[in-house]
């Protein structure tokens, strides 16, 4: 299940906000995401209660992707304009056909001038049962007494004990004065950055001479009372496209130069948060079996036509639902219409609506969404099965599965480790080639592989969060060198102040107060943005095919001086560009050309390509050749490794020789440099690394055979001397 896309809705005036707004990131190949349920009601439902409950009376919501369905939903909804209950005096679709963040959909409602008053901006994703009318009253009285107060932020106080809506993989760090509850300073955290540090202004501590808090213990549900300024500053800064990393970051940083102040209502209790990513939707789902979420719990039917109950073992079932005598149910949902067979145990899930669940079953701490089938005597594990999907007798779906729309495994499957399937590639075209091999003779779909994953950093935390379980294991990370502040000046500091300007995470979730002077600077947000948009402009240069390289190298370029990419960051971002286009090149739906026509057109159609790989891409003797082929294998790996191989025809294995032969013969690289990268312990650094080596095998012999008879012509020409 893939996720791009938003949705989102805006503002608010008057004794209550009399305007809203609901935004969400992501997109599924088939459903929009604020409609995918949670707790078998869809998100938007719970978004819409928060605004009304709030006393919102008007909405425009925007959309991107699948708007039709958005629409059509709330059509049919009781919020609908038409329906004698919707609570709003107006609710409005806005489109905008080319908005690809929020940025760009607030820069849309400048434009627009759908608001003349504060608004209350939140996402379609997000659940609440916070009352704001304290935040609202304090808002206004800021407001009153200047202008230059343009924002209030809705924050919730997670504690310093774990919890699970604390995001996982990003740690945002708010620095919020004690006194008037202004935030002076916003940063993220993770544990992928290379440096440890946040960077936080010495005039903060030095010029507002003010006692501040750093916390690292909030939950931001990115709920926000908003003036019409914001919108200004948003479309003065047209490159701005997320509200906290981007625009909270930038306009908290540049305070002198702006004047404008932002802050921090942080509540102690009630809930907030966004089911923003597959984490956060396990988390969230949860929270609402512990009734954390109260009033918006399955026994309240907060849609209409539900008709749920609550039973002992807190399992919640709705009326047409049926089990067996002896099946074991324990805090779980289970949707009308739904059967559960003979010895069966449900554990800590929630199932949909027309779900068949057969005998001697297990499923613990998963999500069965409507009309799924799941065989006798199989077993899900913390999972998620979409809408009607079947699964056979006797499989075994482990941990940390996500099995799309429609998806049908066959009797007897037992996956070893986490699977991700669909009937759908990811350009949203049918599977071409099923894999058999893998989910047995019946089924119609293959294991899913986003290529978008490539275009992620190394440091990019949001790596940490495309799976449904969070973990580090395959990072080697000390757990002491994570999220840690530090004075930039320690060195020249006595110990004791040194000391007293040393902040690590733990303090900072106590929310221990501190005057800092200054931390050591970070910029690996930079370095994390700079290899997605470095790929994607290489990307459409490349897919023009006959257009002209130059303008891309320069865009390049100055992407590159704009964010301080290093030889290693510009190398590996060409090498995945040209490797992703290789790869398209070979899948069916994109021609399915040879690999070695791939590989030609993939590095020779653009007019200056190969010029731009050999000075910017290589750009250096044997050794950057060796880093050079490395990344290159390494961006092929992902696709080896994830399936995409099976539904190109085998030929994504042989792109590796075929790309190296094509940049030899282009003399980009030389023998010494293969012959190099063939020597290097880290061409075989996991198994996908290895088997594409081992496909180029018959090309280092050949290179080698070359080699030699080159030694044997000198000697003869020696001899003949």
């Amino acid at each position: 299940m893939s996720h791009k896309g938003k949705n989102s809705a805006s503002s608010a005036k008057g004794k209550k906000p009399s305007k809203a707004g609901a935004e969400s990131k992501g997109e599924d190949v088939l459903q929009a995401v604020c409609l995918l349920p949670l707790a078998n009601t869809p998100l938007i439902e719970y978004t819409l209660e928060f605004l009304a409950m709030n006393g919102v009376q008007e909405v425009y919501i925007y959309c991107g992707a699948h708007t039709d369905q958005v629409e059509d939903y709330i059509g049919r909804s009781r919020w609908a304009p038409s329906s004698k209950s919707c609570p709003f005096s107006v609710l409005q679709f806005v489109r905008v056909a080319d908005a690809r963040s929020v940025g760009d959909v607030l820069r849309d409602m400048d434009k627009r001038s759908l608001v003349d008053g504060d608004f209350l901006l939140v996402h379609g994703d997000m659940v609440s049962n916070l009352i704001l009318d304290g935040a609202l009253a304090a808002h206004r009285k800021r407001r009153e007494t200047s202008a230059a107060n343009i924002m209030t932020m809705i924050l919730h106080s997670g504690g310093t004990e774990e919890h699970r809506t604390k995001t996982k993989g990003i740690t945002p760090v708010f620095v919020v004065d004690t006194k008037t509850q202004r935030c002076l300073h916003y940063d993220e955290m993770n544990p992928l950055q290379s440096d440890h540090y946040l960077s936080l202004d010495p005039a903060i501590a030095d010029e507002l001479s003010t006692e501040f808090e750093v916390r690292a213990d909030l939950i931001d549900a990115q709920i926000d009372i908003c003036t019409p300024e914001v919108l200004a500053l948003w479309s003065e800064s047209f490159d701005y496209e997320l509200p906290r990393r981007n625009f909270l970051h930038g306009v908290l940083k540049d305070w002198e130069l702006n004047g404008k102040m932002i802050y921090a209502e942080i509540f102690e209790d009630g809930y907030a948060a966004r089911a923003s990513n597959l984490q956060m939707y396990d988390a969230i789902s949860r929270d609402i079996l512990g009734r954390w979420t109260f009033p918006f719990i399955p026994e309240n039917n907060i849609v209409p036509k539900q008709a749920y109950k609550k039973h002992s073992n807190n399992v919640m079932i709705e009326t047409g639902a049926s089990h067996a005598h002896d099946a074991t149910l324990r805090n779980s949902v289970i949707g009308t219409d739904t059967s559960i067979g003979s010895g069966s145990k449900v554990i800590n899930s929630i199932i949909g609506t027309g779900c068949t669940i057969g005998a001697n079953v297990t499923l613990e701490n998963s999500y069965v969404w409507n009309g799924t089938a799941i065989g006798d005597g199989t077993t899900v594990s913390q999972s998620i099965l979409a809408d009607n999907v079947v699964v056979g007798k006797g499989c075994t779906i482990p941990a940390g599965s996500l099995i799309s729309y429609g998806v049908h495994i066959s009797d007897g499957i037992a996956f070893s480790t986490a699977a991700v399937l669909s009937t759908v590639t990811s350009t949203g075209k049918q599977v071409a080639n099923k894999d058999t091999n893998l989910l047995g003779p019946d089924s119609n779909a293959a294991p899913f592989y986003d290529p978008e994953d490539d275009e992620l950093d190394d440091e990019d935390p949001s790596r940490l969060q495309k799976s449904l379980i969070y973990s580090l294991a395959n990072y080697n990370l000390s757990s002491s060198s994570i999220s840690t502040l530090a004075s930039d000046d320690g060195a020249d500091s006595d110990d004791d102040d040194a000391d007293s300007n040393l902040l690590s995470a733990a303090d900072a979730a106590h929310s221990s107060r501190s005057r800092l002077s200054s931390f050591a600077s970070d910029d690996s947000a930079g370095k994390m943005s700079f290899h997605a948009d470095a790929v994607h402009g290489l990307l459409d240069a490349l897919r023009a095919d006959s257009g002209d390289f130059d303008s891309a190298k320069l865009e390049f370029m100055g992407l590159r001086l704009a964010n301080n990419a290093s030889d290693a960051m510009m190398r590996k971002a060409v090498a995945t560009a040209f490797a992703r286009r290789a790869v398209e090149l070979v899948a069916p739906e994109h021609g399915g050309l040879d690999p070695s026509k791939a590989a030609e057109r993939a590095l020779t159609a653009c007019r200056g390509a190969p010029k731009f790989v050999n000075e910017v891409g290589v750009g250096g003797g044997q050794a950057a050749q060796v880093d050079f082929i490395l990344a290159l294998q390494r961006a092929l790996s992902h696709y080896y490794a994830k399936g995409q191989d099976q539904q190109s025809g085998g030929k994504t294995a042989t792109l590796l020789p075929a790309m190296l032969q094509q940049l030899y013969a282009l003399d980009i690289l030389e023998e010494e440099g293969i012959l190099g990268w063939w020597a290097d312990a880290r061409a075989v650094d996991g198994e996908a690394m290895a088997g594409l080596k081992d496909k180029c095998r018959v090309l280092v012999e050949w290179l080698e055979n070359a080699e030699e008879e080159d030694d044997e012509d000198d000697d003869d020409d020696d001899d003949s001397d």
